[in-house]
């Protein structure tokens, strides 16, 4: 049976996005997963904070339309500049009404813990988190932006945690 998972890197300016699908596994065959999308949802610089959380709210409702997930992977807030932290809330707030809309379970992952579901070890480096979702997703190279392959950690997260 097929689950797909979409993962989400929230931010203000950019959220990332990572979309998997996975077959359980049966018997003595391994579970398979497979990238369905990933990207970002960019808004511009210089835009009235409203009119950014509204490219947001609607371009969220059309990545929920064409990747139809089964489950929402997010990371929890966790920020290193203060500053930032409001945009991000805010941002982070647009999500959740989306997905309360499209009524998705939704599970969420502290930055730690994404790096302990990936590499076995919490305090891992950007690098080798990027490196172990190459490898799980039988990719050629790592995700660019590197908020979509963060989003796409966050969504292996929840798989692995199945």
């Amino acid at each position: 049976m097929e689950k797909r998972i979409l993962g989400l890197d929230p931010g203000f300016a950019i959220l990332g996005f990572g979309a998997i699908a996975c077959q359980s596994s049966l018997g003595r065959s391994p579970a398979q997963v497979d990238v369905l999308d990933f990207g970002v949802i960019q808004t511009p610089a210089h835009t009235e904070v409203g009119d950014r959380l509204n490219i947001i709210y609607n371009d969220l409702h059309g990545l929920l339309e064409h990747v139809q997930p089964d489950l929402v992977a997010i990371e929890k807030l966790f920020f290193y500049r203060m500053g930032n932290t409001i945009l991000v809330a805010q941002a982070r707030g647009i999500v959740m009404l989306v997905l309360a809309q499209h009524k998705l379970p939704f599970v969420e992952f502290t930055p730690a813990q994404v790096k302990q579901a990936l590499t076995g070890y919490g305090n891992a480096d950007k690098h080798e988190v990027q490196e172990a979702v190459m490898r799980e997703l039988n990719l050629d190279k790592i995700p660019k932006p590197d908020d979509a392959a963060d989003a796409l950690a966050i969504a292996l997260s929840a798989w692995f945690q199945q």
